[in-house]
């Protein structure tokens, strides 16, 4: 009898914590756009004056991310012995951007809510470590790859100089030291964490999962490969949407001018000390859309509409997606 009281109080904690959850996101998400209503409303008076086949190819393109996302958990899940359908894991990418968009936090808001709505389904919460370990990896393997390749088209093109070497070293020790240290968190004891990071607030409740995180899915080659070529799949469709949308406004440029802009504008986010890089990746992506020869207005039509397609578009999706994932 007592086993059975406490797991309908377990029961009713889990979903207090997703009515509450779900609630702080939703609120979230709507003061962000109200609070960008006028970027909004410039990306669908831009849209509509651009081509609206260019339109739809760039939203095919961004739903093809999705899909991308969805096939690394699908082939993670199925090292795990578990099968889902990439229709059925393909709404939680959306799901997840949102959520990081609505409750700026490093990616911790849209971590919570992956693990949240893979207990939801079943999923063992030893497999969601494992998932969210091969994701970190592949994902910052996949960027160093994209931005070393960013860099020589930079060089062919002449447009090195020295804030650009800046922004790629810093990067690159991001790049590292992130995936590196949460391995090494797995060979340490709580006694043995640099005292440095147990002062900052809340890293010792952020490495902690990692840290008992199995490492089956990681030795695992194939998988490894397969995940990095995807999440670089993912940088080259996000290039191609920045491509299109200049194509979209008149601007008959080569992929080669997207594909730096967009990386290096990404970097400058994952770098900088502002939320959803809100103003720095539009300022990073038209600079260098300048510096590869594209004036100023094109530049920055096309970066708006890139970013109305690639950060307030899957808002609106996102926001009935996270209700119906944790009710």
């Amino acid at each position: 009898m007592q086993q059975w009281d406490k797991q309908q109080i377990s029961k009713k904690h889990t979903w207090r914590f997703r009515a509450w959850f779900a609630g702080i996101l939703l609120l979230s998400g709507l003061i962000i756009s109200v609070a960008h209503v006028g970027e909004i409303e410039q990306f669908v008076q831009l849209a509509s004056k651009a081509h609206s086949a260019w339109l739809i190819a760039a939203l095919l393109l961004q739903i093809a991310t999705y899909f991308c996302v969805a096939r690394i958990w699908q082939m993670a899940l199925g090292q795990g012995g578990m099968y889902s359908s990439m229709l059925s894991l393909a709404p939680l990418g959306v799901a997840k951007l949102f959520s990081d968009q609505a409750m700026p936090s490093g990616g911790m808001t849209g971590t919570v809510f992956f693990f949240a709505a893979l207990k939801r389904r079943g999923v063992p919460p030893d497999l969601c470590m494992g998932m969210m370990l091969v994701s970190l990896i592949s994902y910052y393997a996949a960027y160093l790859i994209v931005a070393m390749a960013s860099i020589v088209l930079l060089w062919f093109y002449h447009a090195i100089n020295p804030w650009i070497i800046s922004i790629y070293f810093c990067f690159c020790l991001v790049a590292v030291i992130i995936p590196v240290g949460t391995l090494m968190v797995k060979h340490l004891t709580k006694r043995e964490i640099p005292k440095w990071i147990k002062r900052v607030p809340g890293a010792l409740n952020l490495l902690q999962p990692f840290a008992e995180a199995p490492l089956d899915l990681l030795r695992n080659p194939m998988l490894i490969i397969t995940t990095i070529l995807l999440q670089g799949a993912i940088f080259i469709l996000d290039s191609i949407t920045l491509w299109v949308m200049l194509l979209a406004i008149g601007q008959h440029v080569s992929f080669f001018v997207a594909f730096p802009s967009f990386v290096l504008a990404s970097i400058v986010t994952t770098i900088g000390p502002i939320p959803l890089g809100i103003g720095t990746f539009e300022a990073a992506c038209v600079t260098m859309l300048r510096l590869l020869g594209i004036q100023l207005e094109p530049a920055l039509t096309a970066t708006i509409l890139l970013r109305g397609f690639t950060l307030w578009l899957p808002m609106l999706p996102g926001l009935w997606l996270t209700r119906r994932e944790l009710r």
